[in-house]
């Protein structure tokens, strides 16, 4: 059975760049980047060399000469350590989040609950997040891209709003999902090398210059002490290579597609955000039956989908609740995810699946 695989803002597929380049430095350049011999020296220009082609990569482009790259094991530990690790130190008590963040913002920002004052705005006043922030704001933190909705955030816009009223507050946005699809702007930007055809256990925190923040692990003082622990090279190698794999240039077509198709079939879209507020990469719709229950029908037929953040597993979704869907949406709701791999005719095929499975269930 051929696999259609639509759970790319999950997990994607890793390309075959990224899989090419991995092979070779595993086999080639397999030496500590820190040792001093040349087997050392050559893994540590390949790792300046990738984050030199990543940096590149990140839009605007005033962010590519006035910041680091701190390699992390992905979006959750940079979330974490720009939230924790940037605030500590501030002696300020308020942070400014929104209502539609991954379970790594909104987690790691709850922890500091009992000491800083949380305030997360809904969808609908995004344009007004500036306006919640104030001088007592250590951190406003947001994401680039919902992960379960394709609903994008103008990071750039809310960037330059909160600096030019008040520059001490740091901003941190979490672009795992919107890592080349929309431009970020921030003081701090997490990335996630999966998510874009990289491998799992990498990712990226964007330190723009002059911003400083803590340590989270302690050790042999790797990555300007921020991030201690060996650089695994052949995994940045590979999360490098797969930044030059372009966008699927049918991703709006298939967008398109998927959209008639589910409102031939009568479903509710959730992701109702196209234009220039949504990516055509993630389309969320309740389908009237139980999630779970789809899900393990379709991927009997080998069909991938999910129904949200694979992080949020069991849980229903606060996110499509914050959108203001109703419970008996959410318990239906599923996600479809595209990747530069997917194709007009799988998007053909899931719809005849999915409406087999609407006809045995309803």
């Amino acid at each position: 059975m051929s696999i259609i695989y639509f759970d790319n803002a999950a997990s994607a597929k890793p390309c075959e760049e990224a899989i090419t380049v991995f092979n070779t430095v595993i086999r080639e350049n397999f030496a500590n980047p820190a040792s001093l011999h040349k087997g050392g020296i050559e893994a540590e220009k390949i790792i300046t060399q990738a984050k030199a082609t990543i940096l590149s990569r990140i839009l605007p482009l005033s962010i590519r000469n006035n910041a680091d790259l701190i390699f992390t094991s992905g979006a959750t530990e940079s979330n974490n350590l720009a939230i924790i690790k940037s605030v500590k130190p501030r002696g300020k008590t308020k942070i400014v989040t929104t209502a539609i963040e991954h379970p790594g913002v909104d987690n790691a920002i709850e922890q500091l609950s009992p000491q800083y004052e949380i305030v997360r705005v809904p969808p609908e006043d995004l344009n007004h997040l500036p306006d919640m922030v104030d001088e007592n704001t250590a951190l406003v933190s947001m994401t680039a891209v919902c992960s379960e909705t394709g609903f994008v955030v103008n990071t750039p816009k809310i960037y330059a709003e909160i600096k030019a009223r008040f520059v001490d507050c740091i901003v941190h946005v979490d672009a795992a999902q919107g890592f080349l699809k929309v431009p970020s702007d921030g003081d701090l930007i997490s990335i996630s090398a999966h998510k874009i055809g990289g491998f799992p256990g990498l990712g990226g925190l964007v330190v723009k210059k002059g911003v400083r923040i803590e340590p989270m692990l302690f050790g042999g003082g790797q990555q300007k002490g921020i991030r201690a622990g060996t650089e695994p090279t052949a995994l940045i190698a590979a999360f490098a290579a797969a930044t030059a794999v372009e966008r699927n240039p049918d991703v709006g077509v298939l967008a398109s597609e998927l959209d008639y198709g589910l409102v031939t079939l009568g479903m509710k879209i959730n992701s109702d955000f196209r234009g220039n507020i949504s990516v055509p990469e993630i389309t969320n719709f309740s389908c009237g039956v139980k999630s779970e229950v789809m899900l393990h029908f379709l991927a009997e037929h080998g069909i991938y989908v999910s129904s949200g953040s694979a992080c949020s597993r069991g849980k229903k979704s606060r996110v499509l609740a914050a959108h203001g869907i109703p419970d008996k949406d959410i318990d239906t709701a599923i996600r479809v995810s595209f990747a530069a791999h997917n194709r007009v005719y799988e998007v053909d095929t899931f719809l005849n699946i999915l409406e087999k499975g609407l006809k045995r269930w309803k």
